[in-house]
């Protein structure tokens, strides 16, 4: 009793701390949740020897409001561009028969990225690839995004604003 009564007298956060994250799922676990509550798609395409990749995590995907938008909107999954691991999307099963365990840094190039994060035929790291509730491609945004430059964007797609109106539009707005 009196290491509980010494916790709550010098550590109060302790009762009020909420371990807040996002949500991130499995490509396993999205087609069930679609299923049930359909909603828009967060692919966090991302490396190991990323830095800018690392700085978001941090940063961007650990801001409360950042945090809040995209548990409430959308389903959000990280994948390792460069990662050994088979995902089957959308009925075809995608592989990096590059990959090399022993080898440290860039690795081979997953084939999943090459299909859903292109921009301008150019693959990028990080790139947030956006997609709909029927898991077709919205955009790749590639680049570090600090909290308040990605809401915009996460609203753009999370709220059908691009179903009305273009980018540039939208931005003149804000």
């Amino acid at each position: 009793m009196k290491k509980i009564f010494f916790l709550i007298l010098f550590f109060p956060s302790l009762l009020f701390a909420q371990v807040s994250q996002i949500d991130w799922i499995t490509w396993e676990e999205v087609e069930a949740k679609m299923e049930k509550e359909p909603r828009k798609l967060l692919v966090d395409v991302y490396t190991d020897w990323c830095g800018p990749c690392k700085m978001m995590d941090k940063t961007t995907f650990g801001d409360p409001g950042v945090i809040k938008y995209v548990n409430e909107n959308y389903y959000a999954i990280k994948f390792n561009a460069e990662g050994p691991k088979e995902v089957t999307f959308k009925g075809t099963t995608y592989k990096n028969d590059s990959y090399d365990p022993n080898r440290r840094g860039r690795n081979g190039t997953h084939d999943l990225t090459r299909a859903i994060a292109p921009v301008n035929g150019s693959i990028a790291y990080p790139t947030i690839v956006y997609m709909d509730e029927n898991f077709g491609i919205l955009s790749p945004v590639q680049g570090f995004y600090r909290p308040e430059q990605i809401m915009p964007v996460l609203t753009f797609f999370g709220e059908d604003v691009y179903k009305t109106k273009t980018w540039e539009e939208y931005t003149k707005e804000l």
